[in-house]
């Protein structure tokens, strides 16, 4: 059986075929770029004799008045563009004023396509979806507008992202009116805003309505995407009969269908169906396995503890000739930590580091996670520090792995410069690093702390749960501290 180790004679990780980026060894420094200035070319010789002739003089003065011209003329198109943009962020502003719409009517609708349409992508690609569609409406004000279908289902994609279908209902049906041409792409983004949101009854319809409307017949995209709906609920028995409706119509599944059913068979810990559906991918001789595949198989064994048979597997994906990425890596080294496995898990950090892979904020959380869980205090916190040198921001996953270290080394000092470290930076607090502050403070038995923590939420307008008040109930009951844990019980027992 092949062991994924470094150090050993064996190498289970085939050098990737290019780098993925140059990072520099510790120590090291990059050396400077060679400037075309730092090697100037001789000097042409001085003419001693200048001759100057009048069609030499009258090209200088056409060249000059060109160049003007051109300056001019790019300086005009840059106040265009910021006066464009400035409108936008203008009417965007005020829009709930309509007195101040009307007054700006007449320069709303002259805005330049290129600012309107870079502000609707850039609402639609953070899903922003109630400024987007304001944005959509000033768009549909503009002289040169033209509907375009693709503009619809890009925002119904948006909307079903975001679980908004009726908003994206109400697109589907302006779409119609504007008469733009309606195809299986777009029902299909109409269909998926459904799924997503969990109304499979009108997702369920809407496929059977496609049936029977023409030019609009649902592909494997379609049933693709209505599979990743309902396996992501768990409804198995949905997933069948739509694998069969799939059969009936003609439709083969693609690998992102196998891909989806193996990711999501892994989830459910139903391994006997992963892997037929694994062995029937392989039969398909146009459905090939990809690194998604890879991934969702090794998270599936890895995850439940299988690491022997997660090592397999990665051998056999390795020998076809499919390439890790850096999710890859996260999912090894977030098996191996979870199984205490540190050697390995090690191992995967030194590959990581030879062949270039960048770490990514998810490996952060994992390798200071785990590190934190085994105690180790001193790598866990030379990690963190390596972290911020790369100018990769900690989130709430990171901070709830350091709060959860110090915690149980009774280090309460430590995690007040945690505290004083968030209050200078912008990470939005949730509930769960409250939580995991709680507990932190029980185990150490900082009960005063633990009040403050609850002043602390009330302040980042967060809500204490089931889990703060439990955590607070096992906290005051190890310290013996029985009326404390029976108030907070009662008001348990009252906010259920």
């Amino acid at each position: 059986m092949l062991v994924i180790s470094l150090r050993g004679t064996t190498k289970p990780f085939p050098p990737p075929r290019r780098p993925r980026s140059r990072i520099n060894p510790v120590g090291s420094f990059p050396c400077p770029p060679i400037s075309a200035s730092a090697h100037p070319p001789a000097p042409w010789p001085e003419r001693t004799h200048a001759v100057t002739s009048p069609e030499r003089v009258t090209r200088k003065v056409d060249s000059a008045k060109l160049k003007k011209k051109e300056t001019k003329e790019i300086k005009e198109e840059t106040n265009r563009k910021i006066a464009s943009q400035k409108a936008v962020s203008i009417i965007l502003r005020r829009e709930a004023t309509k007195a101040v719409i009307e007054k700006k009517k007449g320069n709303s609708k002259k805005l330049l396509p290129r600012t309107v349409l870079e502000a609707l992508h850039e609402r639609i690609t953070a899903l922003r979806w109630e400024s987007a569609l304001k944005v959509f409406e000033l768009l549909r004000e503009q002289i040169w507008y033209k509907p375009s279908a693709a503009m619809y289902i890009k925002l119904m994609v948006m909307l079903g992202k975001c679980k908004q279908p009726e908003k994206a209902s109400s697109l589907f049906q302006l779409m119609i009116e504007e008469g733009c041409v309606v195809n299986t792409e777009a029902y299909t983004a109409l269909l998926s805003a459904y799924s997503r949101s969990g109304n499979f009854e009108k997702a369920f319809s809407l496929l059977e309505e496609m049936k029977y409307t023409p030019h609009c017949q649902p592909d494997v995209f379609t049933y693709s995407i209505l599979i990743k709906s309902v396996v992501e609920v768990f409804d198995f028995n949905k997933v069948e009969a739509l694998l069969d409706d799939m059969a009936s119509q003609g439709i083969r599944p693609n690998t992102v269908t196998y891909n989806t059913l193996i990711d999501a068979y892994g989830k459910a810990k139903r391994f006997v169906e992963m892997e037929s559906t694994l062995i029937e991918m392989l039969r398909q001789k146009n459905c090939k396995p990809d690194v998604w595949t890879m991934n969702s198989t090794l998270r599936a064994f890895g995850g439940s503890g299988q690491i022997e048979m997660m090592e397999k597997c990665y051998e056999k994906f390795q020998s076809s000739g499919i390439e890790p990425n850096i999710k890859t890596f996260n999912i090894l080294l977030d098996s191996y930590a979870k199984s205490e496995n540190y050697e390995k898990m090690s191992a995967v950090m030194e590959y990581m580091q030879k062949y270039l892979f960048r770490w990514t904020l998810v490996t952060y959380n994992i390798v200071i996670d785990a590190f934190g869980r085994a105690g180790d205090l001193k790598q866990m916190e030379f990690l963190f520090r390596l972290m911020q040198s790369e100018g990769i921001k900690p989130n709430c996953v990171t901070l709830c792995s350091l709060v959860r270290a110090y915690g149980e080394a009774g280090k309460a000092e430590k995690i007040s410069r945690v505290l004083r470290l968030i209050e200078n930076s912008d990470v939005t607090l949730d509930t769960v690093f409250f939580n995991c502050l709680v507990d932190a403070y029980g185990m150490m038995e900082c009960f005063t702390e633990i009040k403050g923590v609850l002043e602390m939420m009330e302040r980042n307008g967060c809500k204490p749960d089931k889990v703060t008040y439990r955590t607070m109930v096992k906290a005051y009951s190890l310290a013996g501290m029985t009326k404390h844990a029976k108030e907070i019980r009662n008001l348990l027992a009252s906010f259920e």
